[in-house]
């Protein structure tokens, strides 16, 4: 990761870290980075959002370098936009994050950008270069939205007849999400719907289950679809369940590989990956590969494979037969897709699936750094030792928050429980020696 880059663009404090100077700095490094002259801006719906937009469309102008402005969109929309038509893309957003926060991910003909390109972005901010150039040209992308649609032209939705609620998250697809909903899948129910600037993923979205579940349980719907705020991850619920990202991939997976869809029969996925999973598939004929969590890990094991499908359990899945980038929206679409043709609840597609126990906790307050002590690296490898193979223990810093996180599943639920807090402990232990 670089000085202002992290694993997914960059990300702060809205109005602090994230302002207007570094906005405009990062636009005017835009061209010189990828010496690509146009750019579409997108952002989502929170309260810095359109400020932060507008300063980078200034900063790129006053490189001479030409905008087309999207407005409020989702980051999918922005990433197929950009590499349709081969152009720089940039969304503002801060994906799940509450509203006080905010980021920039930047895409070069739809893809994230290099570590090479950001260096070039890096110097900008650091270096700010104040020769005028003559301004580029500004314009609103006219047709951004029907590009975004020619999508779902690929495939064949069939109309549901489920009863279906939906979470935008008071997020950044709030608008898109409707529209193809009442489409597909009339008298579907949207919620999360309502965004002010400050309720972007509060107490909704795929990182508030709780709200999408209970409305689906009250109101007696089959299936909860939730995204987060900028709209390129999905979480599924019924009134029972919750069902994750591997899930997901599973069910599309499994559906793709009957169709002689799926390429080289094999998916990608992290390797935060439910054990559980991992069996499924292997009785299913599906080989996979484990990647670093991160989806620009998951997307590069995709394209250099030339694979079909991938993601994270946290809901970012990249179906590249239909698109290149993760999009919530999508996958909604894709599931709702094989529902009508099986005739099949989400809880039937995933019946295979035997999850084992598995917990993530979260360590703020903690230096990072300690990971990579001696006495830290041969715990961890001692403690994956005694786990044995149809196991799973990660431990990882955080590449957007101040944290930790330890991740363990295990097909005993006790030997679970007891390694986690082992661990928790351990780096705790660890880090309070290293303070003092």
């Amino acid at each position: 990761m670089g000085k202002y880059f992290g694993t997914d663009g960059i990300r702060g404090v809205a109005f602090e870290k994230l302002d207007a100077a570094l906005a405009f700095k990062l636009g005017q490094g835009l061209k010189h980075a990828t010496d690509i002259n146009d750019i579409i801006i997108g952002f989502d719906t929170r309260l810095s959002s359109p400020m932060l937009a507008y300063m980078i469309a200034a900063g790129a102008l006053s490189g001479g370098a030409h905008v087309k402005f999207a407005g409020v969109c989702s980051t999918p929309m922005v990433a197929y936009y950009s590499k349709e038509k081969k152009i720089i893309g940039v969304m503002v957003t801060a994906s799940h994050n509450p509203y006080t926060d905010n980021g920039i991910k930047v895409f070069n003909k739809g893809f994230k950008t290099t570590e090479q390109e950001e260096a070039i972005l890096e110097t900008f901010l650091d270096s700010p270069k104040y020769n005028i150039k003559p301004f580029g040209n500004f314009e609103y992308a006219k047709d951004f939205k029907e590009t975004y649609l020619k999508i779902y032209d690929q495939f064949k939705i069939g109309k549901s007849n489920f009863k279906i609620a939906y979470d935008s998250a008071n997020g950044a697809n709030y608008q898109i999400a409707k529209e193809l909903f009442d489409k597909y899948a009339k008298g579907s129910v949207q919620i999360g719907n309502e965004p002010d600037g400050l309720n972007i993923n509060k107490e909704c979205g795929s990182t508030h289950m709780d709200m999408i579940q209970s409305f689906v349980k009250d109101n007696n719907f089959d299936i909860g679809f939730s995204f987060d705020g900028d709209g390129d991850r999905l979480l599924v619920c019924d009134s029972e369940r919750i069902y994750d990202g591997d899930e997901i991939i599973y069910i599309i997976s499994a559906y793709l590989k009957k169709k002689g869809l799926l390429n080289k029969n094999h998916v990608v996925l992290t390797k935060m990956s439910n054990p559980g999973i991992l069996k499924a598939l292997k009785e299913q004929g599906i080989t996979y590969s484990l990647t670093d969590v991160g989806d620009k890990y998951v997307s590069l094991e995709l394209t250099s494979n030339d694979y079909t499908i991938g993601g994270e359990n946290s809901g970012h899945i990249i179906m590249r037969h239909l698109l290149h980038t993760g999009d919530g929206l999508l996958v909604a679409m894709v599931l709702l897709s094989i529902m009508a043709e099986e005739k099949k609840t989400i809880f039937d597609l995933r019946s295979d699936i035997t999850l084992f126990p598995y917990e993530l906790i979260n360590i703020k307050g903690v230096d990072k750094s300690i990971l990579e002590t001696k006495d830290m690296q041969d715990f961890l490898k001692y403690t994956k030792e005694n786990l044995g193979e149809d196991s799973l223990l990660l431990v990882r810093p955080s590449g957007t928050e101040s944290l930790i996180r330890v991740t363990v599943s295990h097909q005993n639920q006790q030997i679970m429980k007891q390694t986690i807090l082992s661990i928790v402990s351990k780096i705790k232990s660890i880090g309070s020696e290293n303070n003092g």
